[in-house]
């Protein structure tokens, strides 16, 4: 056991191929994740996952609905900002204006 362990901290080819290994995946990943493929590739694995949620009720494999206004936090504010303006200018118009039609 302690030669293994001598072995692992005095050759240290294992640590560069990993690191290597992990930036061509990364690599690779970032370029499929553009093309057809890629975007077919993560719709399957996607809809298996909703299908996991549906059948077995995985709930921890769903993602909150909200989960963008963490990921964007800059277009979040300025959506509420945007939804503030406008709610004040529908209260002093007198209006309630849904779907572009007057309520």
């Amino acid at each position: 056991m302690i030669e293994i362990i001598t072995d692992m901290a005095t050759n240290r080819l294992w640590i560069y191929t990993s690191i290597g290994g992990s930036i061509l995946g990364a690599i690779c990943l970032a370029y499929l994740s553009t093309t057809r493929a890629g975007l077919w590739g993560y719709a399957k694995i996607d809809n298996a996952v909703d299908y996991l949620v549906e059948r077995w009720g995985l709930t921890w494999l769903q993602q909150p609905e909200d989960a963008w206004r963490k990921k964007y936090p800059k277009i979040t504010k300025k959506i509420d900002d945007l939804e503030r303006r406008l709610n004040a200018v529908e209260a002093k118009a007198g209006v309630k204006i849904l779907g572009g039609k007057e309520k």
